[in-house]
Order: structure tokens, then sequence, then C-alpha cells
């Protein structure tokens, strides 16, 4: 299997990893499937994530994706964040195998359900917002 240099740059040195005590929004999702687990933590400031943190139990491609995610929603506004799918990860990395590609729809999915535990824990129904989250909570294993 051939990973690109920035999977293996991010999968040796992730970012953001750990994890934030009072975050705002914390996302968990997974695919009991292949065993990767993430979780996402959200600080939100004035509808933007001033602070991103994940944890994540899988492959390298699991963890590079991971870490791509929290890179390109830190910094930005809550409706940025929501604009970044499987696709836009997949592209930062330079690609991944057909293979792994369910783990760039798991940081897709991560960041989604870290949005909507921020919605909820603000008494904002998600839904309308972020839409279905497939994979959250271990409720779908398709």
């Amino acid at each position: 299997m051939e990973y690109s240099e920035k999977v293996m740059e991010h999968f040796a040195n992730p970012r953001n990893v750990g994890e934030i005590a009072d975050a705002d929004g914390i996302g968990e999702v997974g695919n009991p499937k292949c065993g990767d687990i993430m979780k996402m933590y959200l600080k939100i400031d004035k509808n933007v994530i001033s602070d991103v943190k994940f944890k994540t139990f899988g492959c390298g491609a699991a963890i590079a994706t991971s870490s791509m995610a929290t890179e390109l929603i830190k910094g930005k506004s809550i409706n940025d964040a929501l604009k970044v799918t499987n696709k836009t990860v997949m592209e930062a990395l330079d690609g991944l195998p057909p293979v792994k590609v369910h783990c760039s729809v798991l940081a897709e999915e991560a960041i989604r359900a870290a949005l909507a535990d921020y919605y909820t824990k603000k008494g904002i129904d998600p839904k309308p917002i972020i839409g279905e989250i497939k994979n959250c909570c271990y409720k779908n294993t398709d």
C-alpha cells in the first residue's frame, strides 16, 4: 500500500493530539468493522474553533486523517468547518489508498459529531445544521 509523504508525516508527527478538559463540543465516531475510533474535542469562541484536539485508535491512515482534519478546522468558523468533507481531507493529504478512504469519512464525521454535541449543549437541534452522522457513537455499522 502506497501512502503520500503528507500521510506519513501526519502519521509520524500528528498535530493536535490530546483532549480539551472543558471542550465545548466532543464527538466520537467509529467503525466497528475496521476498529477505527476517533474522538474530537472543540473549543469554540464566537463561532470560531479556537482549539481542537483528537484522540484516535486506529491505523496510520486514521491517525493521519484525524490530524489533517484538525489542522483544516483550527481557527476557522463553524460554517467553514462544516464545509470540510472527507474529499477535502484526502486532497489535503495528497490522497489515500482506496481501502483507506473510510478513514477520511470518519474524520469528517468526527468534526460533525463534535459540532452536533456543541449545538446540543446550547439547546439547539443540530440535525438541520449538521445533518445525519452515520458512524456516530456506533449507532450505525454500515
